[in-house]
């Protein structure tokens, strides 16, 4: 076995070990008193799983009888609220079963207080008005009320099993009836039944000062004690009720007093201090039954079952049960408490986590440290996986809902690849052996053979004092055995050209001069003809862009490397010259240097460089075999160096310069280069993308994985980053007024981490492998971000067209970018502009005293995933931020090194004029 696999089974090993070991010791468990005897009674509401309890679709028999058949062995009564719609069958199959029925009657507002008139009955489902089956008109709200009080009023005269009579629910609290209005109705309905008769409110409301006429009205008082409403923490909820209890009990000695409604919902949104939990669910119920049981305290504990289609109570609404939807209970009544799932998702995680790492078993010269933080991470992201996957599994997917599903899914693909692939990077630049297979690295016999090299060098429009800078530095080349072909195509002003054609001629023969004109396809074309121009002893061809000034070694030190016949291409990195021109210039090339210093280096090792159109060098056979110079991309440069590797050529990468170039003139061109490379991009996938079959190319797994994570990571994750940007800011109005969920671990935890691990793998790799300073890293880290809107664009043009122009990126100041242009990143300031006001109206009206920012019936605020969400907003801002403060610093004083010499001057100045830097006094 060698040394890297023993040490990766070693890593493998332990870093499971471990991960199973925090599993194991995380595993929540715990004690409450236990329920031997049935529960007095549960909230029973008999809808199947699609049903909605907001609509008016009737329950069946069946429906009714299979949910008390799963009642029945846990309850001694049940509690209705309804007595129409197939409701008034509870009692009679409840009393089959020995259960005793306390039964509702739900009363809603008759009148409209606006216009006076009877308002209709409408279907909360469908928003179609219900009309009346026996006269065909519209049914109103009276005529429902009236119906259910009829309903009520037979199902206590023809059961004996029930043993109350509820009229109407919280619709005091509702505003739908005035305690007086409600009195009036509970006394009609006393004269008609024989049993006690009350209505069910929340515990407030019967110490209200205007409450004695209600209470006075009722034969005991139903009070609804739900703690979560009210914000109480888990641990003092228990005691919050039997309280509230006993200050019901005090403010009305004599009077019976009933629990209606004691309960805590097993999942969804927390409510300040109140956070739905299935295990705090299942121990704050038996202990409150344990508590009741002991005093003698009446209760009934709502609900019997989860309702997956209740949505007025937002996300918590659906998860009140003591069964679940599929009628299993939640909790075991008895012995210790336990998350049901806990064990399946422990096994899953781990199992994701063997099946993440197994590639290190292939990775050579791996490291301990470097091993271990890799397992460590595909182990994270193995739990989180799990973690969403039990999340689904336990949560009612419904409406809205399925919206999040789909943008978890949509986002969750890219993001595990893309955080695996980056912190694979960080691990192998901080704590892995160091690159070995650059050509510094490599150690070359003294040359007994000078190939000759041709240089060409395309040049379209180009200024001619720029272009005769880049063909002098080409004259002093210390290589004794090349030329150098300067190629002007499509370039109809003589002033560009016959400047250049003149200097040529005084350089000698090997520098040759060809005025191309209309030539088709871009500028692979013009390499084409160049080319057809070369020496025919030249093995090697070089290609520079127009803008590159190369030092004399460049081939002295990179021909070598041809020595050796299985190598097809070498590749220098981009640097440039101008940086001094301005902050923005700076900070543009502290960002390429981020790609050349790191990305570069690190595919290097597998052989999987990306191929630049300049600083290049090619082996002529390579470059026949792959087919020349190819116009059907606009990138012909990666797609020739990838056609080349595919047919199993060795590429090799020097981190050294040999050559400084123009940056962009701005920070338009600057977004047009990067939208060209990002298209140039997404060709390249869909022509080369069947390459990366079994056995369809010579590329290694190595080379695959690279190319693949690599167009992933840009391509992919950027181009997602935007989209779920959009898409989050879209899905405001829904969280706002609409009450869709937003988990935080299944979409924004997975938005913050990706940004934390974005920001380490950045700072850490800028600080490890590119010269640079903190102040310029700054600059590349909001230049590299600013582009994300635009790279999202080129891929969305990518399927949108199928070929878009060459778009020549304007340098070297001349009069392509000399005049006036518009604000350059408008929808960028527009987007980041409304996820910044969206952030903050999230936090802002999430924590304000008495705020609401879920629409409910209830006032939902403090609501931690809605912080998280808005924290998030604020977030995915920052690329469209980045893009504006560029937009907006380029035409500023600010871009400009004299105005910053200026402020560090006053700034040195300040502490001489306070005087704390005056010289010592000297005596007489």
């Amino acid at each position: 076995m060698r040394p890297g696999l023993a040490a990766a089974a070693a890593v493998i090993a332990v870093v499971t070990s471990f991960h199973a070991a925090m599993w194991l010791s995380m595993r929540p468990e715990a004690s409450a008193p236990n329920i031997t005897d049935r529960f007095q009674s549960l909230s029973f509401a008999p809808f199947a799983r699609n049903m909605s309890p907001e609509g008016d679709a009737p329950t069946t028999e069946a429906q009714v009888r299979s949910d008390m058949a799963v009642v029945a062995p846990y309850s001694r009564g049940v509690r209705t609220y309804s007595s129409t719609n197939g409701k008034e069958l509870i009692a009679p199959i409840a009393g089959e079963q020995g259960l005793r029925v306390t039964a509702g009657a739900w009363l809603n507002r008759e009148i409209d207080k606006d216009t006076g008139k009877l308002i209709n009955v409408v279907d909360k489902t469908t928003g179609q008005i219900v009309l009346n089956p026996k006269t065909g008109e519209p049914l109103t709200v009276k005529e429902g009320n009236d119906r259910e009080i009829e309903n009520v009023v037979k199902v206590a005269r023809q059961n004996r099993n029930v043993n109350a009579v509820i009229v109407g629910n919280e619709t005091v609290l509702r505003g739908d009836m005035s305690k007086s209005e409600l009195a009036a109705v509970i006394r009609k309905v006393k004269r008609q039944v024989n049993v006690p008769v009350s209505t069910g409110e929340i515990w407030n409301t019967w110490l209200e000062p205007d409450a004695p006429e209600l209470v006075a009205s009722v034969d005991f008082i139903l009070a609804h004690i739900l703690p979560y409403w009210e914000e109480v923490p888990a641990d003092q909820v228990v005691d919050y009720a039997i309280n509230a209890y006993n200050r019901l009990r005090a403010a009305y000695p004599g009077k019976r007093i009933v629990i209606g409604e004691f309960g805590w919902p097993s999942h969804g949104y927390n409510r300040g201090a109140s956070v739905p939990d299935p295990m705090e669910q299942a121990k704050i119920i038996r202990n409150f039954v344990a508590r009741a049981d002991a005093l003698g305290i009446e209760y009934n504990i709502i609900e019997a079952f989860d309702l997956p289609k209740k949505q007025n109570e937002g996300s918590v609404g659906q998860y009140w049960g003591v069964f679940d939807a599929d009628r299993t209970l939640k909790f075991p009544l008895t012995g210790p408490i336990f998350e049901k799932t806990y064990n399946q998702t422990a096994i899953l995680a781990l199992l994701l986590g063997v099946l993440f790492t197994l590639p290190l078993l292939r990775m050579r010269d791996l490291t301990m440290t470097q091993g271990l933080v890799l397992a460590a991470s595909a182990n994270g992201v193995a739990a989180w996986l799990a973690l969403v996957v039990d999340y689904w599994l336990n949560h009612y997917v419904s409406g809205g809902d399925y919206l999040t599903l789909a943008l978890s899914v949509v986002m969750l693909v890219p993001l595990v690849f893309v955080l695996l692939y980056r912190i694979e990077e960080l691990a192998a630049v901080a704590f892995g052996s160091g690159p070995k297979r650059l050509v510094e690295e490599q150690k070359h016999a003294a040359p007994t053979r000078f190939p000759k090299v041709s240089i060409h060098v395309p040049a379209y429009r180009e200024p001619p004092e720029m272009l005769i800078q880049t063909i002098d530095a080409l004259a002093r080349l210390e290589y004794p055995n090349y030329e150098a072909i300067i190629i002007v195509n499509n370039t109809p002003d003589p002033a560009m050209v016959e400047p250049v054609r003149e200097h040529c001629a005084k350089l000698g023969d090997h520098i040759k001069f060809i005025n191309a004109e209309k030539v088709a396809g871009f500028k692979a074309g013009a390499l084409r003809i160049a080319l057809d121009a070369t020496a025919p002893d030249a093995e090697i061809i070089g290609v520079i862009d127009a803008d590159y000034v190369v030092t004399p070694d460049w081939l002295k030190d990179l021909v070598p490397a041809f020595d050796d016949p299985t190598v097809g291409l070498v590749q220098a990195p981009q640097d440039h010259r101008d940086g001094h021109r301005s902050p923005l210039h700076e900070a543009m090339n502290a960002e390429y240097a981020g790609f050349f210093d790191i990305g570069m280096v690190q595919r290097n090792e597998d052989d999987a460089i990306v191929v630049h159109g300049t600083m290049c060098l090619i082996r002529r056979a390579a470059m026949v075999e792959a087919g020349n110079w190819s116009s059907d991309t606009i990138c012909e440069d990666t797609d020739l160096g990838l056609s080349i590797a595919e047919n199993g050529w060795k590429t090799h990468y020097t981190r050294k310069r040999y050559g400084y170039g123009l940056l962009p003139d701005s920070f338009e061109a600057f977004k047009k280069q990067r939208h060209r490379w990002a298209y140039g991009g997404f060709q390249i996938i869909k022509k080369h993308w069947r390459r990366f079959l079994p056995n369809n190319s010579r590329l290694t797994t190595a080379q695959k994985r690279h190319f693949v994570l690599g167009w992933i990571s840009w391509l992919g994750s950027e181009s997602v980053g935007a989209f779920m940007a959009i898409a989050s800011l879209m899905f405001v109005p829904f969280v706002a007024y609409f009450s869709i969920s937003v988990p935080a671990h299944v979409l924004t935890l997975p938005i913050l981490i990706t940004f934390l691990v974005y920001v380490l793998h950045f700072i850490s790799l800028y600080r490890l492998r590119v010269e640079t300073t903190p102040l310029r890293m700054l600059g590349a880290a909001v230049a590299a971000s600013a582009v994300q809107f635009t790279v999202a664009k080129a891929v969305v043009d990518g399927f949108r067209y199928k070929d878009l122009a060459f778009a020549r990126t304007a340098k070297g100041n001349n009069w392509l970018a000399g005049a006036a242009r518009s604000f350059p990143a408008l929808p960028e300031a527009i987007i980041g502009g409304l996820l910044i006001a969206a952030g903050a109206y999230m936090l802002v009206a999430n924590n304000l005293p008495g705020s609401s920012i879920v629409k409910t019936s209830n006032d939902w605020r403090h609501i931690r995933e809605i912080n998280l969400y808005g924290i998030a907003l604020l977030v995915q801002s920052l690329p469209f931020v980045a893009a504006a403060m560029i937009g907006a610093f380029e035409p500023s004083r600010l871009n400009d090194f004299a105005t910053w010499r200026v402020i560090r001057a006053k700034l040195a100045a300040v502490p001489r004029r306070l005087g704390l830097n005056a010289p010592p006094a000297v005596a007489d």
